[in-house]
């Protein structure tokens, strides 16, 4: 017997357990949700940890995306429900080649499973990807040379794309080859460093920041700026997770956004020497200035590569949420960040043409996200 498909609004948030999928899954289930009252699935590949708060989610699956027989098994249970995909899922390697390989098949797997069905009911899927768009594979050494010229700042969704590999590129035309055959629409949201409060997130900007004060402060170790001069002294912006999580919420459900592509960052801009000021007062820290480096460049990859141990006495000590280091932290990651010779910002104005008019100020934001952490019991 063929399955109904279904009217109402029913999300699925393919990685749920990270900074955007927590605060995606929190946003639909509030009352003045955009399109709701929404019924909300959440996927990722590992159990649901025990600090994500079980009232934000329907129901919760585990399956392995990269494999296509695990994930039909999951969703062909639910293909005639799911009305609103919400891709937020991520693997990250050295080369872009297989960061394209591996993204594309996650992506093609949950897409064919869902749309397999004759009673299929999806209309909308949102992709959530970020400025390598306009900057190119920055983290594949084999390709991050003198030739690859990020677009100029700020970035503007109509650039066109770079000629090199990238996996965001070829996560837009997967959907939009998907949605042209399936007649459902997509949209692309093009995050910069996002700030938010999980320990599963493969690029957690905030929690990279967390630890290394953390340690610095239980050790007696300065709390030295890891980065250029350039940085430090010039204009970027970061996306705030709750933010992200309300573009998309509007993007699928609004007309004029279906089939576009928006950069979502907070509106503002800051100088990394203004974070550094407020993660010294967050975590009671002397404030040591870019000059007092003697003008060298401190290489935190270094720094942090055997303070393992100390982390896990911090989690002991503290009775924290288990974690290791190394699975939450990621700082070539950050040391790249902040190395650019440019300035990190986007433009807003494309979003808000259209009608997306939110923002965050990112000060006030890490304050509230680094006192969610403390909440979850990820950092003392």
């Amino acid at each position: 017997m063929a399955q109904e498909k279904c009217s109402k609004a029913v999300a699925l948030i393919v990685g749920a357990t990270g900074m955007v999928g927590v605060a995606l899954a929190e946003a639909l289930k509030e009352p003045t949700a955009l399109g709701g009252p929404w019924k909300v699935y959440g996927a990722a590949r590992r159990p649901l940890p025990s600090w994500f708060p079980a009232s934000f989610l329907d129901e919760y699956m585990t399956f392995d995306a990269l494999n296509l027989e695990d994930t039909h098994k999951s969703l062909s249970k639910i293909s005639h429900e799911v009305t609103h995909v919400f891709w937020l899922a991520l693997q990250v390697h050295e080369k872009e080649e297989e960061n394209i390989r591996l993204n594309s098949t996650m992506l093609d797997n949950v897409l064919r499973s869902l749309t397999s069905s004759n009673s299929t009911s999806l209309r909308h899927v949102t992709v959530q990807t970020g400025t390598k768009q306009y900057m190119g594979p920055i983290f594949d050494p084999s390709l991050a040379t003198d030739k690859m010229i990020p677009h100029e700042p700020p970035f503007k969704e109509d650039y066109p794309r770079l000629p090199f590999p990238n996996f965001y590129y070829a996560l837009e035309d997967l959907v939009a080859s998907y949605a042209e055959t399936n007649s459902f629409s997509f949209s692309i949201h093009r995050s910069s460093m996002i700030i938010g409060a999980s320990s599963v997130s493969v690029f957690n900007l905030m929690l990279n920041l967390c630890v290394y004060a953390v340690i610095c402060k239980e050790k007696g170790f300065p709390f030295r700026y890891p980065g250029n001069r350039y940085m430090w002294e010039h204009f970027s912006d970061v996306s705030d997770a709750k933010l992200l999580a309300e573009q998309q919420i509007w993007a699928g459900v609004t007309e004029k956004a279906k089939n576009q592509a928006f950069n979502c960052t907070n509106g503002d801009v800051f100088a990394w020497k203004s974070i550094w000021r407020l993660f010294c007062d967050m975590f009671e820290l002397e404030f040591v200035a870019f000059e007092e480096n003697g003008d060298k460049e401190f290489d935190i990859v270094e720094f942090m590569k055997d303070k393992g141990e100390i982390w896990e006495g911090v989690v002991e000590k503290h009775g924290l949420f288990r974690t290791k280091m190394e699975e939450i932290t990621c700082y070539p990651a950050l040391q790249t960040v902040l190395g650019f010779q440019f300035q990190h910002v986007c433009s807003m104005n494309k979003s808000k043409e259209f009608g997306f008019l939110g923002y965050a100020d990112t000060l006030k934001r890490i304050r509230v996200w680094v006192q969610k952490l403390r909440e979850m019991n990820i950092i003392p």
